[in-house]
């Protein structure tokens, strides 16, 4: 499969594409007469900047627009970024990385462009879209989210420091190492716990796994597991609550605030899904954990201690959100 740009003799196909692909897509098809002109307006989308298609063994499998600022044809780019519209996958490609493809391409042309970001926005209940994006280095922007029903997301090229992003699927292996490496560096494990933190690729699967990379060397640096939205990831979590598991800081980089920056991240995604509390195990030889939770305003929840586990009782932690607000993405 290679991503090119759409030749002239195939806007055509690009734009019955487009229209096929949303169709059949989480949303089904529209009979909005406006939005069915932008589907089918490949042209137009070529001329206000780069119309981007996927081909395998000739067949187009795959198309994205990636627009310029006042252009017509975006709707959440401000006057210095680019703007990402309708990416989508034929129904038969769908599952095999092309989409995935055609967002690394638009990254690349957009920085290539010069500007200061890539913008998008995507329907809230487009969950793999939106998984899609984390994967790839996006953040919620959700102080640009004004149209109702839409999550815009947005790519900074001036970033710096450490990124949280979710896993990409070559990576579980690194993450698998950490996980293992930062908790048996400081504590004896035993082996069923150390096949389940070693386990990445069930847990990306079933849920989140977060990692922190930084930007300069893009080295990973940590990682913790969250449930899907509406989901939880273990027996503690109730209803209105987010649990995490398994959060964890290479050996190498400590005292850099990795595992502060991580949690933090936590508390905003559970801001974001309106939940009203954050909440977590720990192993009660974990003191290092426990002092850095007590410092963001998590509190001991002796009510849930009811499990036991080699060397004690598995402690329960929790953040009230209405309490100390907790600034997303900060970066060490």
């Amino acid at each position: 499969m290679i991503v090119r740009t759409a030749r002239p003799d195939e806007l055509d196909t690009v734009a019955v594409l487009t229209e096929h692909g949303f169709a059949t897509g989480p949303f089904g098809p529209t009979k909005d007469p406006e939005r069915l002109a932008l589907l089918r307006d490949a042209a137009g989308r070529a001329a206000a900047g780069d119309l981007l298609v996927a081909a395998d063994e000739g067949r187009l499998v795959g198309t994205v627009s990636l627009v310029r600022p006042g252009t017509g044809y975006t709707r959440q780019a401000r006057a210095d970024e680019a703007e990402v519209r309708l990416l989508t996958t034929a129904p038969e490609a769908r599952g095999l990385g092309v989409g995935a493809a055609l967002m690394a391409a638009s990254i690349e042309r957009a920085r290539a462009w010069g500007v200061s970001g890539l913008v998008l926005d995507t329907g809230a209940r487009n969950a793999a879209s939106q998984r899609l994006y984390h994967r790839l280095g996006f953040v919620r922007l959700v102080d640009r989210e004004t149209i109702e029903g839409l999550v815009v997301f947005g790519y900074d090229f001036s970033r710096s420091g450490v990124l949280v992003r979710l896993v990409a699927p070559h990576e579980y292996a690194r993450v698998s190492q950490l996980s293992v490496e930062a908790y048996s560096h400081d504590y004896d494990i035993r082996d069923e716990y150390r096949a389940s933190l070693a386990d990445v690729s069930t847990r990306a699967r079933e849920h989140e796994v977060w990692v922190a990379q930084d930007q300069a060397t893009g080295e990973l640096l940590g990682t913790v597991a969250t449930p899907r939205p509406g989901e939880h990831i273990s027996e503690l979590g109730q209803d209105g609550e987010l649990d995490f598991r398994l959060l964890a800081v290479a050996p190498a980089a400590r005292r850099r605030g990795i595992g502060v920056l991580l949690t933090k991240h936590v508390i905003g995604l559970a801001r974001q899904r309106g939940l009203h509390r954050v909440v977590m195990n720990s192993g009660p030889q974990m003191l290092g954990a426990h002092a850095l939770y007590e410092r963001l305003g998590f509190v001991r929840l002796p009510e849930r201690e009811t499990r036991t586990v080699p060397g004690g009782t598995l402690l329960a932690f929790g953040f009230d959100l209405s309490t100390v607000p907790v600034t997303q993405g900060a970066r060490p």
